[in-house]
């Protein structure tokens, strides 16, 4: 006779898998903004900035920020310094407020 699965341990298992995902994402988020040099900002413009981002639907900006982006965390995991941070601060501030809006998935 086959062993009876413990159902109430699998789904407590899944729950605490579940909250370890969201703790990383939430982890990985604020390393994305402090490596970006968006702590610098006060929270609400850091908050319309993103939701102006979401809101966007100008596919031709939408991709800009993609590239941007793209080339941020080229340049970020070549330098392990965090030299990467300062050259996008000082290039966010000259390019009339565009900016990206993605996660990193980075395993820790």
């Amino acid at each position: 006779m086959r062993k009876p699965r413990d159902f109430d341990a699998e789904l407590k298992a899944l729950g605490d898998k579940a909250r370890q995902l969201k703790e990383r994402k939430v982890h990985q988020l604020g390393e994305l903004v402090i490596a970006c040099g968006a702590d610098t900002l006060p929270i609400e413009q850091l908050a319309g900035l993103l939701l102006a981002g979401i809101e966007s639907k100008d596919t031709s900006a939408r991709e800009a920020w993609r590239k941007r982006g793209g080339a941020f965390f080229r340049r970020a995991g070549d330098d392990t310094s965090h030299g990467a941070h300062q050259d996008t601060v000082g290039t966010t501030k000259n390019d009339g407020g565009s900016s990206s809006s993605g996660s990193r998935a980075r395993e820790n």
